[in-house]
């Protein structure tokens, strides 16, 4: 049998593969298409992203191959200065398109073992008290103990299991494409600064080989979702939003996406959970969706191979929702309020200068770029100490840095006392004694996704919460 199936090779199915190959858990990756897709929409890695790739020793990867960026409160088409005092040693993000995201996570699940099936369409799912069935289109059936739907949007999986998907139909589309333009990139540029002035739907970004990512509102909602953007359409409306079409031709991929909001009433219905696009959907403002999925990847895929490790205490599994739905709840709310503050009507217009005058307030900034990039994320453990349930920055320890001790996704007690012990759960955590500057309390807890479980220097104390998180102790 199978540990763990994981349906959908895109970003979020790639990492949540490599954290539980990091526990040892056997993973097959399902995946629909036979070959990589060429569209990028994600864009890039933000901050609370970009620190999760350096807590897997993965950030040299990206850095190569990406730009770092610097765009405060990326909120509504309102550009602003990047706050300071932002709590990240990373405080930017990197612009890294979607293929090459899925090329590096690919390449660290399979140095991790990880076996991906390509062509691979699941057409039914049951599941018992010991593991659940995958049908595959070719009649083929795959057993497994359990499974996660990382499959989008129009999830098989999710639907499989009749988890509701409940929110908002799309009101508005916009069409998306990269593609080559004859029009010099002075008038480009020109003409777009014009239609922006009234108009935050529409974008022609230089690639950097000759090809532009071009962005134009769609005429209205399409009735047919799946029907195939074609590129007369996209050229007409071009002509229409910014009166040319800059002379565009050589088409690599064509696309359009809605603003819907809709999210996955429960992440977990037994043996089968959603992470990513399959748990929530919603408008791409922000650049927040395929960030929002990884970070899904990286709460639940430690506490899955606890699971099927054996040691998970009681609730663990459980607590994924508890910790997620309420995150992908809040980035279906602020991408309404982005989409609001992107209309073209008196109003909006009005809306969008009074919350640009707001972001010049610095905590304004902090809160809203915070909020994008998902470094402000706090996790309720309960009453106690005001780092409870946030994620530990990048610390310089005397040694070394934080991070470059999370390599092995394992908890961490970081202990600047010497006197504390992780006897009992020394194969789950591992026991650093070290001191950091930045650092004013005696000893952290981190959990495997770095977010901090204990604050303290009382034993009895820590025992308690490394049972809590980490299961019964070993002789």
């Amino acid at each position: 049998m199978i540990d763990v199936i994981v349906v959908g090779g895109g970003p979020t199915g790639l990492m949540l593969s490599a954290e539980l190959r990091l526990a040892d858990v056997r993973v097959v990756v399902l995946e629909k298409l036979t070959a990589p897709t060429a569209e990028s929409r994600g864009q890039g890695l933000h901050a609370r992203s970009v620190e999760m790739m350096d807590q897997r020793g993965l950030l040299e990867r990206f850095a190569e191959v990406s730009k770092q960026f610097q765009v405060g409160g990326l909120f509504g088409g309102i550009m602003k200065a990047w706050p300071e005092r932002l709590d990240t040693a990373h405080p930017y993000g990197l612009a890294t398109p979607q293929p090459v995201t899925e090329r590096l996570l690919n390449e660290r699940a399979l140095e991790l073992g990880t076996e991906i099936r390509r062509g691979c369409e699941v057409v039914g799912l049951s599941q018992d008290e010991d593991g659940v069935t995958v049908e595959l289109a070719d009649g083929e059936q795959l057993r497994a103990r359990y499974v996660v739907g990382c499959d989008g949007g129009r999830s098989a999986v999710r639907k499989l299991i009749g988890v509701d998907f409940p929110g908002e139909p799309a009101k508005v589309e916009t069409l998306l494409g990269v593609m080559e333009l004859t029009e010099d990139p002075e008038t480009v540029a020109a003409v777009t600064a014009e239609v922006n002035k009234t108009q935050l739907r529409f974008g022609t970004i230089p690639m950097g080989d000759g090809t532009y990512r071009v962005i134009v509102p769609a005429e209205g909602v399409a009735e047919d979702r799946t029907a195939p953007t074609t590129f007369e359409e996209f050229k007409q409306r071009l002509r229409a939003v910014s009166g040319t079409d800059f002379g565009v031709h050589s088409p690599r991929w064509l696309s359009r996406f809605g603003d819907a909001t809709r999210q996955a009433e429960r992440y977990r219905a037994g043996r089968v959970l959603l992470a990513g696009d399959a748990a929530h959907i919603h408008p791409p403002t922000g650049g927040q969706g395929m960030n929002l999925g990884v970070q899904d990847a990286f709460n639940l895929g430690w506490k899955l191979a606890a699971e099927v490790n054996g040691w998970a205490p009681e609730g663990l599994l459980d607590s994924y929702h508890a910790e997620r739905h309420p995150v992908g709840a809040r980035v279906l709310e602020n991408t309404r309020a982005q989409i609001t503050l992107m209309g073209t009507d008196p109003g909006a217009t009005a809306l969008r200068e009074l919350f640009s005058k707001l972001m010049d307030f610095e905590d304004v900034n902090r809160y809203v770029t915070g909020m994008i990039t998902a470094v402000e994320i706090r996790y309720d453990f309960g009453e106690g100490h005001e780092l409870l349930g946030l994620r530990m920055r990048d610390v310089e320890l005397k040694r070394g840095r934080l991070y470059e001790l999370m390599h092995g996704g394992r908890g961490l007690l970081l202990d600047q006392t010497g006197r504390l012990s992780v006897e009992g759960w020394a194969d789950r955590v591992d026991h650093v004694v070290d001191v950091s500057e930045e650092l004013d309390v005696p000893a952290v807890l981190l959990r495997p996704d770095g977010h901090v479980a204990w604050v303290g220097d009382d034993q009895q104390d820590l025992s308690g919460k490394l049972a809590k998180w980490f299961g019964a102790a070993t002789a």
